[in-house]
């Protein structure tokens, strides 16, 4: 009976390092590749063109100065940007540029400060102008938005 509890006493086998060093590569890989895939390094055929080339225009978005937030204290975004286009679609996109104003103004004045403060909010909300802006002028018009100025006094 004595080896029995001995055996209950003993403290556990190690395992192997093998379980942590598959978790490890695994994470490594998985960041890697969420890397790549939202970096723009891989194209996978959804129109958008991180670099720009010979065949690339600029349309500008006028400057716009919004109220954030609803609380008593006034606090402003200043907000600029561009939008990088194929030179083929530059008369559809500065047709509807109004449009897009309206959209990114409406959008800029829904935000509350807590949606701004964070270094790291400017990536979401990039992506969430991009999206309103590709439903306005219709996708694979405007490969990049470029955001040129984001200051909140």
């Amino acid at each position: 009976m004595s080896d029995a509890i001995a055996e209950d006493m003993a403290p556990p086998a190690r395992k192997s390092g093998t379980s942590f060093l598959i978790g490890l590569i695994l994470a490594i890989v998985g960041g890697l590749g969420g890397y790549v895939l939202t970096s723009g390094l891989v194209d996978l055929g959804g129109g958008h063109h991180t670099g720009a080339s010979d065949d690339t225009d600029f349309v500008a978005i006028e400057p716009m100065t919004v109220l954030l937030g609803h609380s008593g204290e006034r606090r402003y975004l200043r907000f600029t940007a561009q939008l990088e286009i194929d030179p083929s679609h530059k008369d559809q996109v500065t047709k509807l540029l109004p449009r897009v104003v309206d959209v990114l103004n409406t959008y800029l004045r829904s935000l509350s400060m807590s949606d701004v403060e964070d270094p790291s909010s400017l990536l979401t909300l990039r992506s969430q102008m991009r999206r309103r802006i590709d439903l306005v002028v219709g996708g694979g018009a405007v490969r990049d938005l470029l955001v040129m100025e984001f200051v909140v006094n």
